[in-house]
């Protein structure tokens, strides 16, 4: 297997995995007011996730076209659904009689899970990273670097959730989080209906038009 191949899956499954999305917003939430070990337990559900969709856009480039666009657009909707709930719930987060926010997420490794396998930008932004990395050695790639490539993804994934988990529990960023965890969880809320506005308005078009 080409060195180089294996390189760029695992820095292709790093890039998707630090960049900015609702899970990350979560994992600063959770990390911050609840420390590593939650953000860890968080970041552990949210792996399984991480692998589907890697795997997923691994077999769009690798050459699979045989996957319609029906299951993405259904998985869309599911997506838009859970994270407006999730950014209604946050948007109406009111402080405790001591101006605290329980934003206290009681079992952060499902809630990882459940973000990781709902995620919008998890198809779109994972075929991305890994085509404009792996683009430059496309014909190197074959059904047989699959199971190569899904394990260097891993390893990507692995090692950028350990960063994220560093950084999550750091005092000063579990400080800033607490100073401002009204206006965070707020401004999270409306990042979160934004994703599932977004998410499902470009799942609506393709079912209709199927359905048309």
């Amino acid at each position: 297997m080409d060195l180089s191949l294996l390189t760029a899956a695992t820095l292709a499954a790093a890039a998707y995995t630090l960049t900015p999305g609702p899970a990350f917003l979560a994992l600063l939430g959770i990390g911050a007011a609840q420390g590593r070990m939650a953000g860890a337990a968080f970041l552990c559900g949210h792996f399984a996730g991480d692998v589907v969709w890697a795997f997923l856009a691994l077999v769009a480039i690798v050459g699979a076209k045989t996957i319609g666009t029906l299951v993405f657009d259904l998985l869309g909707l599911v997506c838009g659904a859970y994270l407006f709930w999730i950014g209604w719930t946050a948007l109406r987060a009111r402080p405790a009689a001591d101006g605290s926010v329980d934003t206290a997420v009681r079992r952060p490794l499902l809630r990882g899970l459940a973000f990781g396998l709902t995620n919008p930008k998890g198809y779109p932004v994972a075929v991305a990273m890994f085509t404009a990395l792996l683009a430059a050695d496309s014909g190197s790639l074959s059904w047989d670097s699959l199971p190569w490539l899904l394990a260097a993804s891993a390893c990507g994934f692995v090692v950028a959730d350990l960063l994220l988990i560093l950084v999550v529990g750091a005092a000063p960023v579990r400080r800033l989080y607490r100073r401002h965890a009204l206006l965070i969880t707020r401004a999270s809320g409306l990042l979160f209906i934004g994703f599932a506005l977004h998410a499902i308005a470009h799942a609506v078009p393709g079912l209709a038009a199927r359905r048309g």
